[in-house]
């Protein structure tokens, strides 16, 4: 039974406004092989999102010179939830990467990790409803008319959906609409959404985002022919690890799911995650393959 990889890369992403490691930073988790084919871990901790591009850079070089197939996962959303693209009339025949480009002319994000999702988020508040909805959550200094530090009103049957599906089907997932706050995962994906798009840029079609660009299906050793790696979105929290001594949680989680992930891969359990559930509607399939995206391992 073949692998579908050979190397498993987990990125625990971070939103901090300055340089940052330990804790609540930016983590890079990589599973690989050494000369003796044996899987060997090793951790990154980058202390700024730009160091950690160019470390990410690096090892899918390697991995390319190794000819080694990546499987590589981000902890935060690749997607938004369903309908937030024409909402932004927001031009292109998929809504996902017109979503990924627009957020890319939006959000800077400076080399000291000095950026503006908030200001950002406000902007897009002030396009969608005019006031501080559906984005919600900033430290009072960053409080604005179309953003506020708490919640402004639940999401009505009008409103674009607080959750994806995905974020249901994970159970505990927090909404992208949280900027802010323990849990939130709203301004990762606001910093780290352009951050995926340059690495997919500078690689091409050597590199597909899943759901998007694979479709929501089981993938196969030809689905990805002349593929170097595949980004996906995963959760922390849906594999439980326990830290080992002097290791942070932060590193402890990458670690775990990029073992978690290789072992399913070595007993060729991996590639149906890639796909839905037998019963999974029709409509939820075409939602993530096409804008909402889907956090590998969730199961409706």
């Amino acid at each position: 039974m073949s692998r579908l990889f050979s190397a498993y890369v987990i990125v625990d992403w971070s939103a901090a406004a300055k340089p940052t490691t330990g804790a609540d930073s930016v983590w890079i988790g990589v599973l690989k092989r050494d000369v003796r084919f044996r899987l060997t871990f090793e951790a990154h901790n980058p202390a700024t999102r730009q160091e950690a591009e160019a470390k990410l850079a690096t090892i899918l070089d390697d991995l390319k010179k190794r000819g080694e197939r990546a499987l590589v996962g981000f902890d935060f959303p690749l997607g938004f939830p369903r309908g937030f693209s024409a909402a932004l009339a927001l031009k292109g025949e998929h809504p996902w990467r017109a979503v990924w480009d627009q957020l890319a002319k939006m959000v800077k994000d400076k080399a000291d990790n000095t950026n503006n999702r908030f200001g950002a988020a406000a902007e897009i508040n002030r396009r969608l409803t005019g006031g501080p909805f559906p984005f919600w959550g900033c430290p009072p200094r960053d409080t604005l008319t179309t953003l506020q530090p708490k919640r402004a009103r639940d999401h009505g049957a009008e409103d674009l959906p607080e959750f994806r599906h995905t974020d249901l089907a994970a159970k505990g997932a927090a909404s992208i609409w949280k900027l802010y706050y323990n849990g939130s995962v709203g301004g990762q994906a606001l910093v780290g959404i352009p951050a995926v798009r340059r690495l997919k840029l500078a690689r091409g079609e050597a590199v597909k985002v899943w759901p998007f660009e694979t479709g929501f299906k089981v993938l196969t050793e030809d689905d990805l022919a002349g593929v170097e790696a595949v980004i996906a979105e995963v959760y922390p929290s849906l594999v439980k690890t326990t830290p080992l001594a002097g290791e942070v949680k932060d590193a402890a989680q990458v670690r775990g799911l990029a073992e978690h992930f290789a072992k399913l891969d070595e007993t060729g359990k991996l590639a149906a995650l890639f796909g839905p559930s037998k019963t999974a509607p029709a409509d939820l399939v075409v939602d993530a393959e096409t804008e909402e995206g889907w956090i590998l391992g969730a199961v409706i």
